[in-house]
């Protein structure tokens, strides 16, 4: 028998509703936030994610679904949501037009690596990206969108925040960060010395607790920031304290992403084990500018839908539409009919088979239908549908030309 692919998983029931339920609400709260649904594709070329993820990355060094196709072009399944988005905003010349343009995108993300739970190597994203906004409080109006989400889904969380700084500020911590990090080498891992040379700040991000432990004495980046970014991050903080929201500020907090500067934030829950993060993002104003567009500001976010799903609180479910079915097997075409026109206004239900009346209502009651209504000898006769409320018990024949 040939199965699924490791780390690849059918959505079926029940998470299925829940799938839904979690892209409906992110979508409709996203929309009330003015950012509009796009799709970008699923196979991109890998020089894209090498460029804004970044090389020194697990992600582009180990995760990546990349082949060489029949082209012989590099190409992989994108591993996150962002670069593309990216690409799509410059190809399409967007950053050329200016004012701000707000998009939200939900979709497959693909990363081989062990799968375990919340975290598959095919797995689902829902995300919101915002360019040409450079003021903080859209930073803080996307967490404020994340908390909506959140909320409506019935979630818990804690923020933690950080500032990763900007080319003005980030060299000199940069040189005090590596400084420490060459003391304390011999007793870091293996990824981390290589980091060293790479990509200094990804060190802090590492999760072996050999390292964490030696990290403890490492330089704090917001201790190094220059005026406009502690200006920013000070803003972003009175905000987060204005409303309440529950936060900590976390120095070593760095997205595992090249292309972050200034804020980045993550969104945790410590319902799910040692993964806790459940969404993250932060601000990239330079990454339109790496991939050969426009310099613009622009800030994001993704969550990890598997991650939620078992958190997400169900509303209480509702009956719903009408079940029609048949006594006698010549009454089948004017159900088929009464479904067609039924359609337009309501979820409509259809059994073909002949079936006793215990058995429609047991049929209609496992689908959660609202109504049953049944086509018998003496109604086909009489030119009449029985119907039955399945909420309030409530049971009555209808003239045919009346239920439809």
């Amino acid at each position: 028998m040939i199965q699924a692919l490791r780390g690849m998983k059918d959505i079926i029931s029940p998470d299925n509703e829940k799938f839904v339920h979690v892209l409906k609400t992110a979508g409709e709260i996203a929309e009330r936030y003015g950012y509009e649904y796009i799709e970008t594709p699923l196979l991109e070329e890998t020089q894209l994610f090498k460029r804004s993820v970044g090389e020194s990355s697990d992600i582009v060094g180990k995760e990546m679904y990349q082949f060489i196709d029949k082209g012989g072009h590099d190409v992989c399944l994108r591993p996150e949501g962002t670069a593309g988005v990216v690409r799509m905003f410059i190809q399409n010349k967007l950053d050329k037009k200016g004012g701000v343009h707000r998009m939200y995108y939900h979709g497959p993300m693909f990363r081989y690596e062990r799968p375990q739970k919340g975290r598959l190597r095919e797995f689902h994203q829902f995300g919101c990206e915002s360019f040409g906004e450079g003021s903080v409080y859209e930073d803080f109006t996307i967490i404020l969108m994340i908390k909506d989400i959140f909320d409506a889904l019935g979630i818990g969380y804690r923020i933690k925040i950080n500032s990763l700084g900007c080319p003005e500020c980030m060299p000199g911590y940069r040189e005090h960060l590596i400084a420490h990090l060459n003391d304390i080498r011999d007793g870091l891992c293996e990824d981390c010395q290589r980091r060293i040379e790479t990509n200094p700040i990804r060190v802090l991000d590492c999760k072996v607790d050999s390292c964490q432990a030696l990290l403890k004495e490492a330089p704090v980046i917001t201790e190094k920031l220059c005026e406009t970014c502690d200006a920013d991050f000070s803003t972003l903080v009175k905000l987060l304290d204005a409303h309440a929201l529950p936060y900590e500020l976390d120095p070593k907090l760095v997205r595992g992403l090249d292309y972050y500067t200034r804020t980045a934030f993550e969104f945790v829950s410590d319902e799910i084990g040692a993964q806790s993060a459940i969404a993250g993002g932060g601000r990239y104003n330079r990454l339109v500018e790496f991939l050969g567009g426009k310099p613009t500001p622009a800030v994001g976010f993704a969550l990890g839908i598997e991650r939620i799903l078992d958190l997400v609180k169900m509303p209480e479910k509702r009956r719903e539409g009408i079940y029609l079915g048949v006594m006698v097997p010549e009454a089948l075409d004017t159900i088929v009919d009464l479904a067609h026109k039924k359609r337009r206004d309501t979820k409509v239900f259809t059994e073909y088979n002949k079936k006793s009346l215990k058995a429609h209502l047991k049929a209609a009651d496992r689908l959660g239908a609202e109504y049953c209504a049944v086509i018998g000898e003496d109604e086909l006769s009489t030119g009449e549908i029985w119907v039955k409320n399945l909420e309030t018990k409530e049971e009555k024949r209808v003239a045919i030309s009346e239920f439809d």
